[in-house]
C-alpha cells in the first residue's frame, strides 16, 4: 500500500489540512486545526463562560431578591394575623364582660317587665273606669231631666 501526503490550504477558514492517500487513491484528512488549539476559540469560550457566569448569578441574585420578598410578606402577613388575633381576644373579653353584666340586669330587666304589665292592667283599669264613668254620668243627666 503506497501512501502519498499533500497539504492543501482551506481558503475560507485559513486552516491547513493534510491530505494521506493510500494505494487506492482515496484521500484521508488529517487537521492541524485538532491538534493546535485556536488562540481566537479560546478567547471565546472564556467570553461564553465569563457571560455564563454572569447570566447565572444574576438570575441567582433575582431569585434571592424573590425570596427575601417572599419572606418579608411572609413576615407582615404574621404580624397581621397576630395583630387580628389580638383583637379578636380583646373582643371576646369584652364580649365575656358584657355577657356577665347582662346576667347582673336581668332581674332588673324581669322587675321592669313587670312594672310594665302592672302599668298596662292599671290603664286598663282606668279605661274601664272611665268608661263606667260616662255611663254613670249619661244615667245622671238623663234621669235629671226627667
Amino acid at each position: 500500500m503506497e501512501k502519498q501526503s499533500s497539504a492543501i490550504a482551506d481558503s475560507s477558514t485559513g486552516d491547513e489540512m493534510n491530505l494521506t492517500r493510500d494505494s487506492s487513491g482515496i484521500g484521508v484528512e488529517t487537521g492541524t486545526e485538532a491538534t493546535e488549539p485556536d488562540h481566537d476559540i479560546a478567547e471565546l469560550t472564556r467570553d461564553m463562560f465569563n457571560k455564563m457566569t454572569a447570566y447565572i448569578r444574576g438570575d441567582l441574585a433575582t431569585t434571592a431578591e424573590d425570596y427575601k420578598l417572599l419572606e418579608d410578606m411572609n413576615r407582615i402577613t404574621s404580624k397581621k394575623y397576630e395583630d387580628m388575633k389580638q383583637t379578636a381576644c380583646e373582643i371576646s373579653s369584652a364580649m365575656k364582660t358584657l355577657d356577665e353584666k347582662y346576667k347582673n340586669l336581668e332581674p332588673y330587666l324581669a322587675q321592669v317587665d313587670q312594672i310594665e304589665e302592672s302599668v298596662l292592667s292599671l290603664e286598663h283599669a282606668a279605661l274601664r273606669l272611665d268608661a263606667y264613668a260616662r255611663r254613670l254620668e249619661a244615667k245622671f243627666k238623663h234621669l235629671e231631666k226627667r
